[in-house]
């Protein structure tokens, strides 16, 4: 039934004009400006919520020393929002993000090379973010199973799978009801969205730092020289290979996470005053995003130490912040907390999965649009967003989610992701160089333009030398390589796109 709505939908939709090319020589999205900066930032949380994976792999696996590198990989991470608040500002049309930048600033110079760039930067953002959907569902399956005494790692034999069979099921139906919501629109997803954010991240704000006002139970000790679990220092290689390398390695997996706040461009085509929204959303954004990736991790070496996040009989990653929350508050008042703290996670990570079935949905409609992606892609329904993409991002998901764990999601998705931003942060260099009459409401320093190159080179190291160094470490490679070929698998739905879909409309 909801199917059949949502196609009749689409094909009245997609009869619909969208908005015309404009002066930078890109199609507007034709969506509705239907929310603002509060809309923008709240569903954009979704990028911060993804601390609540990330943190606990680090410190179970580097100890204090993940510190340091997790604040300045989620500093680049602010900066970056910056950069985009600047093009999302220039460019109020278009929706989908990051990736929808990146084309309108090399058409000057690379005229023939700006569309596939165009669509390569698009398909390996949604290659960075539909996976979200299907790892926050496996991480919400745990916190379920542990609050109710559930074992959602249960087998299923004869039939074999990667995934519990428990954590399975409660993973397909979390991600086919949170389609209902993104559906609906961005009204309705912003008022939904907001009652996740307030429900889930006040209380993570309140994890973040009421452990310091409860001196007995952490040990500033353990923090000191930011040291491995091990005890040996910070400059310190691991299993042979150097500690550069190392951290080039977990800064592949961090890039994935701290750097998402970057989310909140997604919607910023769809508010209302973008020469205002767009500033405040992403400042906000990076702001709190370095908040809470900077002291969660010290909260937890501090207050659990060492010695527990090296064992996991005594901490379990996937349930990091319940045993955090009863080390905090013993007794009564920690029972109660562990529920309050479970609760909001679970409610967290649902927020996460509903930007990213919406998001990148979102950048499918635009790379279409602009000629990257098949026609089917391209229709609003008559909520005035693109559901055929986010039902796509929908059947994507239900696939991933049988890799059945973090790390090997991580090193299969952020074989996009990282690299996404490279053309779009040259973009904006490119942008000042040939378009610096081009109005912009919100504007950076000028010397800021250098600073996207070198940022832009800090992330293709990351993504080349980390992504392959990580996959060795933590023994993903195959998902790693299976990241490659769904990259790859861009070619053949563009070559569908111009050459059977254009040639046949011609």
């Amino acid at each position: 039934m909801v199917v059949q709505e949502l196609t009749n939908a689409d094909h009245r939709a997609s009869a619909e004009p969208h908005s015309a090319i404009t002066t930078l020589g890109y199609a507007g999205s034709g969506m509705k400006r239907e929310t603002g900066w509060w809309g923008a930032f709240v569903i954009g949380l979704a990028g911060t919520i993804l601390v609540t994976g990330i943190a606990p792999v680090m410190v179970t696996s580097l100890g204090a020393a993940a510190i340091p590198i997790t604040i300045f990989i989620t500093l680049t991470g602010w900066l970056l929002c910056l950069f985009l608040a600047e093009l999302a500002a220039m460019m109020p049309e278009r929706t989908g993000g990051a990736p929808s930048y990146a084309a309108p600033a090399f058409r000057k110079r690379w005229p023939r090379a700006a569309k596939h760039i165009n669509g390569l930067t698009a398909w390996s953002y949604w290659l960075g973010w539909f996976p979200v959907a299907p790892l926050n569902m496996i991480l919400a399956s745990a916190y379920v199973g542990e609050r109710f005494g559930l074992d959602m790692k249960a087998g299923f034999v004869p039939i074999h799978t990667f995934i519990a069979w428990p954590t399975l099921i409660f993973s397909v139906i979390g991600i086919c009801l949170l389609f209902i919501p993104a559906y609906k629109g961005i009204r309705f997803g912003t008022v939904f969205a907001t009652v996740l954010a307030l429900i889930s991240m006040i209380p993570l704000t309140f994890i973040a730092v009421i452990w310091l006002f409860n001196p007995q139970t952490w040990h500033l000790a353990e923090l000191t020289g930011f040291r491995h679990l091990d005890g040996s220092g910070f400059f310190t290689g691991m299993n042979g290979r150097s500690w550069l390398a190392v951290y080039l390695g977990y800064g592949f997996l961090l890039s994935w996470n701290v750097i998402s706040m970057e989310a909140a461009a997604c919607y910023l085509g769809e508010c209302k005053n973008p020469d205002r929204d767009a500033k405040i959303a992403m400042n906000l954004e990076g702001g709190f995003g370095v908040f809470i990736y900077t002291l969660i991790p010290v909260a937890f070496v501090a207050v659990l130490g060492a010695e527990a996040l090296s064992n996991p009989a005594l901490v379990d990653p996937d349930t990091m912040f319940v045993t955090f929350a009863e080390k905090i508050f013993p007794g009564v008042a920690g029972a109660l907390m562990s529920w309050l703290v479970a609760i909001a996670l679970i409610v967290a990570l649902a927020l996460s999965a509903l930007n990213a079935i919406m998001g990148s949905g979102r950048s499918l409609y635009q790379m279409s649009l602009d000629g990257e992606f098949p026609k089917f892609f391209s229709a609003l329904n008559r909520h005035g967003v693109p559901a055929r993409s986010m039902f796509f991002n929908v059947i994507a998901s239900l696939i991933v989610v049988l890799m059945g764990g973090a790390v090997e999601i991580y090193s299969f998705s952020n074989v996009g992701y990282a690299i996404s931003f490279v053309p779009v942060l040259i973009g904006y260099y490119l942008l000042r160089q040939d378009r610096p009459e081009m109005r912009r409401p919100f504007k950076l320093p000028e010397f800021m333009k250098y600073g996207a190159l070198l940022l832009a080179a800090f992330y293709l190291i990351v993504w080349s030398v980390g992504g392959i160094v990580y996959s060795r470490i933590g023994q993903v490679e195959i998902y790693y390589w299976l990241g490659w070929a769904t990259l790859a698998a861009y070619l053949p739905l563009y070559l569908y796109r111009v050459r059977i879909e254009d040639r046949r409309a011609t």
